[in-house]
Protein backbone atom coordinates (compact mmCIF):
# COMPACT_ATOMS: atom_id res chain seq x y z
CA UNK A 1 0.00 0.00 0.00
CA UNK A 2 1.18 3.71 -0.77
CA UNK A 3 -0.07 6.35 1.30
CA UNK A 4 -0.17 9.91 -0.43
CA UNK A 5 -0.70 12.82 1.91
CA UNK A 6 -1.44 16.43 0.03
CA UNK A 7 -0.77 19.86 1.95
CA UNK A 8 -0.40 23.20 0.53
CA UNK A 9 -3.42 24.50 -1.31
CA UNK A 10 -5.05 27.67 -0.32
CA UNK A 11 -6.37 31.01 -1.53
CA UNK A 12 -3.95 33.12 -4.07
CA UNK A 13 -4.31 36.16 -6.08
CA UNK A 14 -3.62 35.91 -9.74
CA UNK A 15 -0.26 35.87 -10.79
CA UNK A 16 0.62 34.27 -7.41
CA UNK A 17 2.73 31.39 -6.52
CA UNK A 18 1.60 28.33 -4.00
CA UNK A 19 3.58 25.15 -3.49
CA UNK A 20 1.60 21.89 -2.95
CA UNK A 21 3.16 19.30 -1.27
CA UNK A 22 2.44 15.43 -1.43
CA UNK A 23 4.26 13.02 1.23
CA UNK A 24 4.46 9.29 0.44
CA UNK A 25 4.78 6.09 2.86
CA UNK A 26 4.44 2.55 2.65
CA UNK A 27 6.46 1.38 -0.24
CA UNK A 28 10.14 2.40 -1.54
CA UNK A 29 10.52 5.98 -2.71
CA UNK A 30 12.11 4.60 -5.98
CA UNK A 31 9.10 2.10 -6.76
CA UNK A 32 6.87 4.04 -7.74
CA UNK A 33 6.51 6.98 -10.35
CA UNK A 34 4.14 9.92 -9.03
CA UNK A 35 2.20 13.24 -10.08
CA UNK A 36 -0.85 15.51 -9.64
CA UNK A 37 -3.86 15.58 -11.09
CA UNK A 38 -7.13 18.17 -10.77
CA UNK A 39 -10.17 18.49 -10.27
CA UNK A 40 -11.99 21.69 -10.92
CA UNK A 41 -16.37 22.07 -10.21
CA UNK A 42 -18.19 20.38 -12.54
CA UNK A 43 -15.60 19.10 -14.56
CA UNK A 44 -13.71 15.59 -14.65
CA UNK A 45 -10.29 15.30 -13.21
CA UNK A 46 -7.33 16.28 -15.26
CA UNK A 47 -3.66 15.45 -15.49
CA UNK A 48 -1.48 18.06 -14.43
CA UNK A 49 2.40 16.71 -14.09
CA UNK A 50 4.08 13.74 -13.65
CA UNK A 51 7.54 12.43 -12.43
CA UNK A 52 9.31 9.43 -12.94
CA UNK A 53 10.31 7.48 -9.71
CA UNK A 54 13.90 8.84 -10.34
CA UNK A 55 13.09 12.61 -10.86
CA UNK A 56 14.47 12.45 -14.36
CA UNK A 57 11.68 12.69 -16.56
CA UNK A 58 8.82 15.19 -16.14
CA UNK A 59 6.01 15.88 -17.85
CA UNK A 60 3.16 18.17 -18.23
CA UNK A 61 -0.36 18.88 -18.87
CA UNK A 62 -0.13 21.71 -21.70
CA UNK A 63 -2.06 24.36 -19.63
CA UNK A 64 0.40 24.26 -17.47
CA UNK A 65 3.41 24.05 -18.94
CA UNK A 66 6.19 26.81 -18.04
CA UNK A 67 4.24 27.42 -15.06
CA UNK A 68 4.06 25.03 -13.23
CA UNK A 69 6.88 22.44 -11.70
CA UNK A 70 7.08 19.08 -10.48
CA UNK A 71 9.97 17.65 -8.38
CA UNK A 72 11.00 14.90 -5.65
CA UNK A 73 13.14 14.93 -3.22
CA UNK A 74 14.10 10.98 -2.31
CA UNK A 75 14.83 11.99 1.05
CA UNK A 76 11.76 13.40 2.39
CA UNK A 77 9.83 10.75 0.04
CA UNK A 78 8.01 13.98 -0.99
CA UNK A 79 6.63 15.39 -4.14
CA UNK A 80 6.06 18.78 -4.79
CA UNK A 81 4.51 20.87 -7.30
CA UNK A 82 5.45 24.47 -7.55
CA UNK A 83 2.90 26.41 -9.32
CA UNK A 84 3.52 29.96 -10.74
CA UNK A 85 1.75 32.59 -12.69
CA UNK A 86 -1.81 31.08 -11.41
CA UNK A 87 -5.15 32.15 -13.07
CA UNK A 88 -8.36 31.43 -12.00
CA UNK A 89 -9.08 28.82 -14.22
CA UNK A 90 -6.28 26.77 -12.03
CA UNK A 91 -9.02 27.01 -9.24
CA UNK A 92 -9.61 22.85 -8.67
CA UNK A 93 -9.01 20.16 -5.81
CA UNK A 94 -4.96 19.02 -6.69
CA UNK A 95 -4.67 15.06 -5.89
CA UNK A 96 -1.27 13.91 -5.30
CA UNK A 97 -1.69 10.23 -8.08
CA UNK A 98 0.91 7.18 -7.74
CA UNK A 99 1.30 4.61 -10.03
CA UNK A 100 3.16 1.15 -9.20
CA UNK A 101 2.32 -1.08 -11.42
CA UNK A 102 -0.82 0.54 -13.51
CA UNK A 103 -1.12 3.50 -15.94
CA UNK A 104 -1.36 7.27 -15.80
CA UNK A 105 -4.96 6.80 -17.03
CA UNK A 106 -5.62 5.47 -14.07
CA UNK A 107 -3.66 5.68 -11.18
CA UNK A 108 -3.07 2.94 -8.00
CA UNK A 109 -3.13 5.35 -5.22
CA UNK A 110 -4.56 8.92 -4.69
CA UNK A 111 -4.62 11.32 -2.17
CA UNK A 112 -7.41 13.09 -0.59
CA UNK A 113 -6.75 16.27 -2.01
CA UNK A 114 -5.74 20.03 -1.52
CA UNK A 115 -7.80 22.89 -2.21
CA UNK A 116 -5.90 26.04 -4.61
CA UNK A 117 -8.42 29.04 -5.37
CA UNK A 118 -7.30 31.99 -7.49
CA UNK A 119 -9.24 34.71 -7.11
CA UNK A 120 -9.69 36.92 -10.65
Amino acid sequence: QLQLVESGGGLVQAGGSLRLSCAASGRPFRSYSMGWFRQAPGKEREFVARIGWSGGRTYYADSVKGRFTISRDGAKNTVYLQMNSLKPEDTAVYYCAGVVAGTWVNPDYWGQGTQVTVSS
